[in-house]
């Protein structure tokens, strides 16, 4: 059981109430009420893909200020069930977080099955544009169809059948508390025909998972509410994204349209503000919107300035496994030599755990020595200072000093890459 709460055909225990405006762009701060608390926006959402944040402890996350965790229903339905997570009492208790979740539809892995591309989407497209496009080496382990998508488990090689029914089935058992609709993530590199056949795809998909989804709500109405968001893809074409974002907010089965919004796909970084852009001015206002899957500090600047509410990044926690680490100077690889006897903190300025307690020549020497602790320090830190970031991008918006605060945070963050380049 998930838990008792508000009857989930009532739905508000989850809403989104838009506060302060960024003067330039469509950003803004606001505050989406769930079940599990609320989440003050723009937000950092941390990626805990198998009901874990790699490395580190679910309390440890809310010791450093995340406020919500994103699991994955593809891996979750593999491993160990969803039906177990169910009867752990939902993923956030599974997990022992008493937080915000959210939990992805499984879109995103189908495509990296599908390519083999494994978590590497953000292409170029410089001379690209094949719909068979497969990465060398690799076997293509998804297949799509206007139905749904049949993949071959990354496991065990066994294979199993995911439709927009299923997918909304298996993340109302998951328990989170916002959801994402079954969507068909593409590539930069498929053509535009492919493209425009996709977006029809995933629109009729989209009204498929609402019709599942008032099924499954009325069905578990002892159960606390659960929010379905849309997706909009259309890659980097505008009159794609444009009309994907108007067809999904005009939806509604049984009177209730989506609970909020995603925003799909792999993006070009020099366009991701721009493409945020379109699709924010064409969605609803009064409802929140989710970036899935970004990456470095600048695209947390150009996602909140062109409208992202909130938005889940890996990138923290999987840089961080690799001994790279954020400072308000820049990245940095503490297990360069040039570390070893560094006795500092890996940034002054942070108020992180690891910051207060271990040096830098400490962390080299576990990542050198392939201790584990070594992943969750760097994890912590990361972790950390990302949402510390956001958390400041926040606040500059509501004292309406955004741009000055862009300006000194890029420019200082940058500043050595571009003084060796």
């Amino acid at each position: 059981m998930t838990g008792h709460g508000s009857p989930s055909t009532d739905t508000s225990s989850f809403s989104f109430t838009p506060l302060v405006r960024l003067g330039s762009g469509l950003g803004r701060t606001g505050v989406i009420s769930t079940p599990h608390g609320c989440i003050k926006t723009p937000a950092f959402v941390a990626v805990g893909t198998k009901a874990t944040v790699k490395a580190v402890l679910p309390e440890s996350m809310a010791e450093l200020g995340a406020q919500a965790l994103l699991a994955n229903a593809y891996h979750l339905y593999l491993q160990p069930g969803a039906d177990i997570v169910e009867l752990a009492g939902g993923v956030g208790r599974f997990m022992n977080w008493p937080g915000p979740t959210f939990t992805d539809s499984g879109g995103y892995q189908v495509l990296s099955l599908g390519v083999g591309f494994k978590k590497v989407l953000a292409m170029r497209t410089d001379g690209l544009g094949d719909d068979d496009v497969i990465a060398a080496g690799k076997a293509r382990l998804a297949h799509v169809d206007d139905d749904g998508v049949t993949f071959t488990s990354h496991l065990d090689g066994r294979k199993h059948r995911f439709t927009p029914e299923s997918s909304v089935r298996i993340q109302h058992q998951l328990g989170a508390d916002i959801m994402f609709a079954f969507d068909e993530c593409t590539t930069l590199m498929n053509t535009r025909g492919y493209q425009e056949r996709s977006v029809a795809r995933t629109q009729a998909w989209a009204l498929r998972c609402l019709a599942e989804h008032h099924k499954q709500t009325k069905a578990r109405a002892d159960r606390p509410y659960q929010a379905l968001f849309g997706v909009v893809q259309g890659a980097q074409y505008e009159d794609l994204r444009r009309q994907a974002a108007r067809d999904l907010a005009s939806l509604s089965v049984a009177g209730r349209s989506f609970d909020g919004y995603g925003i799909g796909g792999a993006l070009e970084k020099e366009n991701l503000g721009t493409i945020v852009g379109w699709v924010a001015h064409e969605l609803p206002e009064d409802k929140p919107r989710h970036l899935l899957g970004i990456s470095e500090p600048d695209d947390f600047f150009a996602a909140i300035q062109a409208g992202a509410d909130t938005f889940d990044c890996v990138s923290p926690s999987r840089v961080a496994r690799n001994a790279a680490l954020y400072t308000r100077d820049g990245r940095f690889n503490v297990s360069n030599a040039s570390q070893r006897r560094n006795f500092t903190p890996v940034d002054p300025d942070c108020d992180c755990y690891t910051c207060a307690n271990y040096t830098r020549a400490y962390l080299h020497h576990l990542f050198k020595a392939r201790e584990m602790l070594g992943c969750t320090l760097a994890t912590i830190h990361n972790e950390r200072f990302i949402v510390r970031l956001v958390d400041s991008i926040r606040a500059s918006i509501e004292t309406g000093d955004f741009e000055a605060h862009q300006a000194d945070f890029l420019g200082r963050y940058y500043a050595a890459k571009r003084g060796t380049s």
